[in-house]
């Protein structure tokens, strides 16, 4: 599996001190460019299905770009040295890190390894 090392903060809805705790960090990432995906945030978007159908139906997801992550996979790489901010998506976020979810980190803050 391909990754990008987070080189920026990234934008967001989460505090700006647990967005800079990416930085620094090597996640795997799912397929080899930035993909255009529908999104939302992670404090203000759906937190169900239902919720998700009806943000789909009334146009409140976005079309954003970016790595897609398994989220996952990504808190378990921020627990390993930055454990507060990993506590912080559990505490305030944890409808975003369900098994299947994903983030999307924008091509902006982060450099692609191979």
């Amino acid at each position: 599996m391909t990754s990008v090392r987070i080189v920026d903060t990234p934008p967001g809805e989460a505090p700006l001190e647990i967005r800079r705790a990416w930085i620094g960090l090597a996640l795997p990432v799912l397929g080899k460019r930035p993909v255009r995906y529908l999104g939302s945030g992670v404090l203000t978007g759906p937190k169900s299905f239902a919720e998700t159908l009806l943000h789909l139906i009334t146009l409140r997801l976005v079309i954003q770009s970016g790595y897609v992550v398994p989220a996952e996979r990504a808190i378990e790489i921020l627990e390993a040295v930055r454990p507060e901010a990993a506590r912080w998506w559990r505490e305030h976020a944890a409808h975003s890190i369900r098994a299947g979810r994903k983030f999307l980190f924008s091509p902006e803050c982060c450099e692609y390894l191979k």
